[in-house]
């Protein structure tokens, strides 16, 4: 019945556009599924299976510039995206306009080509804004504050003629030795979905397509390894992994979803149609189009080994649902597949329809989007761009230990202060940046020089690199310690990017860590200048923790600043004087060591000892012999320069059914000094249920800026349907019992506490 109205419409739409003149899939008043329909008949096979493959810039161009010659030996075939890479904003606007006005005139039906780019934390192309890695995103706990930085590469990105991002990134960071734990928001599911929300819906107001990654699962692998089989069940892929895609999904409709390299439970989800399309346009109601990530469905063959060669993966991914291919060439045999009757037309047809809706519905047809060159500038990293950047790497900075009130420094009470180590005088803005170059950010040591402004000695010694063995440079930073009032310690990682150059990168893409020890000689830095005896501040500047248990103990006060952008300097300058109250907090725990992963806060009831008699080296006892299997820091943590009290938990009723609302209310005091920020976390404890379920789960935050000696009430509104888990029978389900709602400043620090009952 449904297919017989679709048609009826269809007819009576074509019936209409007879009176315009025009095709139907060309008249913009028309529903977008009659022009999708209209369009498709008119294609060949040819036509269709070009739509379903990607193009580069680089092959199509002679010295970084469009080459008019070689783009007409596409026969003025359409494709699905254009991606340009290594090159500026200005280079690369200027190709998509040059391959734009070639291509519309040259290509039979009209058909669009959308242009990509990577945009995880800024348009990754030299020139545009770059703001603070994702994971930083992740720790200002402030939505409202990433959908602004979203908008601003948003609008960055359509200025140079892009319209589909390949961001972002709803992997969980469970599994902490692997390297791009960076690009993700966190290790909490739903921290992450309100971040991906907050980020794509920025970009769907500016009609650029956001194609959230890696559906799902992929932050898990095994052995910490980049594209490793992630290991887990129905429970662990449907209450953990797919909660953020369902989130966006829901809230936001994206037009795009790629998917993962690795296999889950020992099927590569690439070649999963029970992944493609019983879960993630069934269970989830996704309506977009999915891509591939590069090279993945040429993986069948090469690295799953589960394809006979490419073209057995490419009729695979087909039939999964996986709708374009970027990287690899395996979908150039798809019209083979279709002449040899291994795949039919309305295999293809079906992943065709869901591309051009996609292009149909961000107005591609209608608004070509070719780039204004004459007014790019007046977009592309704008003073209001790195004022928000800056904002942006103040409310990212976590701060986890603060002995003595050591921080802020006074800069009436200091003299001279030690600026040390191997990230002291480097930016690392993390991967998918267009540049390592300091030329185009702010170093730390650059940022106290500004901010200091002459009252102080500085005293700068590297000390040593990140990577290497070589101790030969510390006694210079010991030298540089001992001749200061403070010394400031900026250890940490450096990141691979992909396409560009980073010398030795201990992390990102493809460089994952068996031991998330400080590399290299930063430890023996770190003990050598404690052992001057001066006050020492250490700064972990990285895109992903480290274990740290000796530095806990000794040094007195210690901050996390993950990769910060371009103006990472400044931020940590501010927030080391006092200028800037930190207010981050811990997206992801931070373990004692390598042998205490996984350390995220929402484990089960069981998964950190049963005897509860921990040991130490010098007292051994249980659970773990030597150790407590506790986090080093938990998710949420993050100090204050002012101290908060929570009171008053309210509850407008402690007894409800399913369908209705948990509404709650505290007071929280600034009782300190200084005014400040704080994040107010929300977890829930489901005290029985009928299969395991975490010890607790966040379920709302939110962020408030509170006057010294003020008092503000926190209000949350929670439906009990999100109290719901999935049973044995993975039904999604709120059972009834009692729930423990939990308000605190961390996972591990609950300040308030009441008990609700949900009846049938």
């Amino acid at each position: 019945m449904k297919n017989s109205l679709l048609i009826l419409t269809t007819l009576l739409v074509v019936a209409c556009s007879e009176n315009t003149g025009l095709p139907v899939y060309k008249d913009a008043s028309k529903p977008v599924e009659a022009r999708v329909a209209d369009l498709l008949k008119r294609m060949t096979l040819e036509e269709k299976t070009a739509q379903m493959q990607d193009l580069f810039m680089a092959p199509l161009s002679t010295d970084d510039v469009i080459d008019t010659a070689k783009v007409a030996e596409l026969n003025g075939m359409s494709y699905c995206v254009l991606i340009g890479e290594g090159l500026s904003v200005e280079e690369n606007a200027r190709n998509i306009a040059l391959f734009r006005q070639y291509m519309d005139s040259r290509n039979r039906l009209g058909i669009p080509v959308l242009c990509a780019a990577e945009a995880l934390h800024g348009l990754m192309q030299k020139g545009a804004t770059i703001f603070p890695q994702a994971i930083a995103l992740g720790s200002t706990f402030n939505p409202e504050l990433v959908n602004k930085a979203a908008h601003t590469i948003a609008a960055e990105c359509k200025a140079a003629g892009i319209n589909q991002v390949l961001s972002p990134d709803l992997d969980l960071a469970r599994e902490l030795r692997w390297g791009r734990v960076e690009e993700t928001y966190g290790e909490d599911p739903y921290l992450a979905g309100r971040m991906g929300v907050a980020f794509v819906k920025a970009f769907n107001e500016h009609d650029i397509i956001c194609t959230p990654k890696h559906y799902a699962a992929h932050g898990s692998p095994s052995g910490g390894l980049n594209l490793a089989s992630v290991a887990g069940g129905n429970h662990d892929l449907y209450s953990i992994y797919l909660k953020p895609f369902s989130d966006v999904i829901r809230e936001c409709q994206p037009y795009s979803i790629m998917n993962p390299y690795s296999s889950y439970d020992g099927v590569p989800v690439v070649s999963s149609k029970r992944f493609m399309d019983d879960i993630l346009r069934g269970d989830l109601g996704f309506r977009g189009y999915v891509s591939s990530d590069w090279g993945s469905i040429g993986m069948l063959y090469s690295f799953h080994k589960t394809a006979a060669d490419p073209a057995d993966a490419a009729r695979q991914a087909v039939l999964a649902g996986i709708d374009c291919e970027v990287g690899g060439g395996c979908y150039e045999h798809l019209n083979e597949l279709v002449h040899s009757g291994q795949l039919s037309e309305s295999d293809i047809d079906r992943c065709v329809e869901r591309i051009l809706r996609a292009k149909f519905a961000i107005g591609l047809f209608d608004r070509p989007n070719i780039p204004d060159m004459a007014n790019l500038k007046k977009v592309i990293h704008t003073p209001e761009a790195v004022r928000l950047s800056l904002e942006v790497a103040r409310e990212s900075a976590v701060l986890l230990k603060n002995d003595k009130g050591l921080l802020p420094l006074q800069l009436g009470k200091i003299h001279s202060i030690a600026v040390i180590g191997p990230n002291a005088d480097q930016i690392q803005f993390g991967g998918y940046s267009w540049t390592n170059d300091n030329a185009f950010g702010v170093t730390p040591l650059q940022g106290i020089q500004a901010t200091t402004d002459g009252k102080i000695k500085i005293n700068y010694a590297k000390g040593c690199e990140i990577h290497s063995q070589d101790k030969s440079g510390i006694a210079q930073a010991v030298d540089a310690a001992r001749k200061s009032d403070v010394a400031v310690l900026f250890v940490g990682g450096r990141s691979n990017c992909p396409g560009l150059y980073v010398p030795t990168p201990t992390s990102g893409e493809g460089y994952d860590l068996s031991d998330i020890t400080l590399t290299g000689a930063q430890e023996d830095l770190i003990k050598a200048v404690y052992a001057t005896g001066k006050p020492v501040v250490l700064v972990l500047v990285a895109g992903k923790p480290s274990a740290i248990p000796w530095a806990k103990q000794h040094i007195p006060a210690i901050v996390v600043q993950w990769y910060a952008g371009e103006q990472q300097g400044t931020a940590i300058a501010e927030i080391l004087f006092g200028k800037v109250n930190p207010s981050g907090k811990l997206n992801v725990s931070f373990p004692q060591s390598t042998g205490h992963l996984p350390v995220f806060y929402n484990h089960y009831p069981t998964d950190k000892g049963y005897y509860k008699n921990p040991g130490t080296p010098e007292r051994p006892g249980q659970d773990y012999v030597f150790s407590s299997p506790d986090p080093l820091w938990a998710f949420g943590t993050g100090l204050s320069y002012t101290t908060f009290e929570y009171k008053n938990l309210r509850i407008k009723s402690d007894v409800l059914t399913k369908d209705e609302t948990i509404d709650i209310e505290a007071d929280i005091t600034n009782s300190g000094t200084m005014d400040g920020k704080e994040v107010v976390q929300l977890y829930v404890r489901d005290e029985v249920s009928s299969v395991v379920t975490p010890v607790k789960e966040l379920k709302r935050f939110e962020k408030l800026f509170i006057k010294a000696g003020e008092t503000k009430t926190v209000r949350f509104e929670l439906p009990v349907a999100e109290l719901a888990l999935y049973n044995a029978k993975l039904e999604k389900v709120v059972e009834p019992g009692e729930f423990t709602l939990q308000i605190g400043t961390a996972s591990d620090n609950i300040l308030l506490e009441k008990v609700i009952a949900v009846k049938d």
